[in-house]
């Protein structure tokens, strides 16, 4: 499989478990890694054949600023889920940062990665 990478894309979103975050919102940031096989694509030199990934990464941050949800493992898989819609996606890593989780010591981010293939 060829892969396509988006890498950090940030949307304001409304996620988390506790009323302030759900309230105030924070930033989320996502990388993407598409798999798929571009040779029909690359053969004729055609869109339609692969992934627009500027419509991709225009649907991650729809869901992103969509209806909140508690955990960031939620969203990876509703941001796979909306990949996986694309029919030359064959298999998709998400990476959801929540770079300003309410964590009470220092640190410099929370991520949570999955990967999702067609059954």
């Amino acid at each position: 499989m060829d892969r396509v990478a988006l890498r950090g894309l940030k949307a304001r979103g409304h996620h988390g478990v506790f009323p302030k975050e759900r309230e105030e919102g924070q930033t989320f940031i996502v990388d993407l890694v598409l798999s798929l096989d571009t040779r029909p694509a690359a053969a004729d030199d055609d869109l339609t054949k692969t992934v627009h990934y500027g419509i991709v990464a225009e649907e991650v941050v729809d869901v992103v600023q969509g209806e909140p949800v508690d955990l960031i493992e939620t969203l990876a898989e509703r941001i796979a889920q909306q990949c996986l819609k694309h029919e030359a996606v064959r298999e998709v890593e998400v990476v959801v940062h929540k770079p300003d989780a309410p964590i009470t010591v220092p640190f410099d981010d929370v991520t949570i990665t999955i990967t999702r293939s067609r059954v």
